[in-house]
């Protein structure tokens, strides 16, 4: 396999947990409780659209009425922007996967079957979008009410989180900057409604259900094996780089990046629901045992692998080569070369022979 490849496989590790615990941070009240904060939350909001599980009850209700009265400022927002690549302040990449920890540790305590509604809700909305990658509004609704059902599943404590650790991390220009891209009344229409929309969701709490991960004694002898084999390449990556907000990485349009995006929602969304959160706390307890570098210890790295190997290992390898797939296309082909030359070619040399014989394990099951 090509350093290409090599390099998708990383990006399959990273789409899934996009596509399986990203999802708990795209939908809280806005920063500083502005108006202008609406535009924000909006196309955060709006990026994962969906269908809502079959049946009535006040988050169902009080998601239509947020529906109707936020899809005129969701039809505004410029979705082909390149806005979502960027950072909206100084904020370091360490501050930025602190907040990251903080919206997965919130998705590892969702109810896993709200949380597969959620994905499918995601990839039915996909499906529906226009050319300006608008969906429709029956499915914008939809995944309004998933996403208030996933959040009323969780305590409210861990949303706070979220909401303080990713307000810290924006720019106070940029809801001015993002309200002048839209109708103002559209936009202060979206976060009256979506006030009420929390309250319903805060009042409505759901007890969450999750079971606990299979065991799997070769995969874990499989995941130290490859921390063993990859652990000095890991220490040698510049985690301070700002390269993951760099638009000139893909070759892929706005639409094309949706695409593979929801290959990885797919996947997720089929992932065993106790395997996907012993990965999620892991990685949590590896973002808050990192050192000044942003390196994890090697322990937490490992468990993170092994957290990994079983949610991927519980999918059809089919769904895996889907996001493999999808990613490689979208992903500049200069991109490996130059990731190559930052670190010892030897080290990473290492780290992909091992990565090859612990997907060999994952696929074996």
């Amino acid at each position: 396999m090509t350093k290409r490849s090599a390099l998708s496989c990383c990006f399959v590790l990273g789409a899934m947990l996009v596509a399986t615990n990203l999802l708990a941070s795209t939908f809280v009240p806005p920063a500083r409780g502005s108006a202008g904060s609406a535009a924000m939350l909006g196309a955060a909001t709006a990026a994962s659209m969906g269908a809502a599980p079959a049946f009535a009850d006040e988050i169902g209700d009080a998601a239509k009425k947020l529906a109707s009265a936020s899809y005129p400022f969701l039809k505004s927002v410029d979705w082909n922007s390149g806005l979502a690549l960027t950072n909206p302040g100084k904020a370091s990449a360490a501050d930025w996967t602190k907040a990251i920890a903080k919206a997965i540790d919130m998705g590892a305590s969702m109810d896993s079957s709200l949380l597969k509604a959620g994905t499918e809700a995601h990839h039915k909305a996909i499906g529906s979008m226009d050319a300006k990658l608008v969906t429709s509004q029956a499915d914008y609704e939809g995944i309004l009410a998933a996403l208030g059902r996933m959040i009323a599943s969780v305590p409210e404590a861990k949303t706070m989180a979220v909401y303080n650790e990713f307000g810290k991390l924006v720019d106070p220009a940029v809801p001015k900057y993002l309200m002048g891209s839209v109708n103002e009344a559209d936009a202060k229409a979206a976060y009256s409604a979506l006030m009420e929309f929390k309250d319903v969701v805060k009042a409505h709490p759901i007890t969450a259900k999750t079971g606990a991960a299979p065991a799997n004694p070769k995969l874990d002898a499989a995941a130290g094996k490859l921390a063993d084999a990859s652990y000095n390449f890991v220490k040698e990556i510049d985690w301070s780089s700002n390269l993951a907000a760099q638009k000139s990485g893909f070759s892929g349009s706005p639409a094309e990046i949706m695409k593979a995006i929801d290959k990885a929602i797919v996947m997720g969304g089929a992932m065993d629901g106790g395997a996907l959160k012993e990965a999620a706390l892991a990685h949590v307890k590896a973002i808050e045992g990192m050192d000044a570098k942003g390196v994890a210890t090697k322990a937490d790295y490992q468990a993170t692998l092994a957290g990994l190997g079983k949610a991927i290992a519980s999918v059809p390898s089919s769904m895996t080569m889907d996001v493999y797939n999808s990613f490689g296309k979208v992903v500049d082909a200069k991109v490996p070369n130059y990731l190559m030359s930052s670190v010892n070619a030897a080290d990473a040399k290492a780290a992909y022979q091992g990565l090859m014989e612990f997907k060999d394990v994952v696929k074996a099951r």
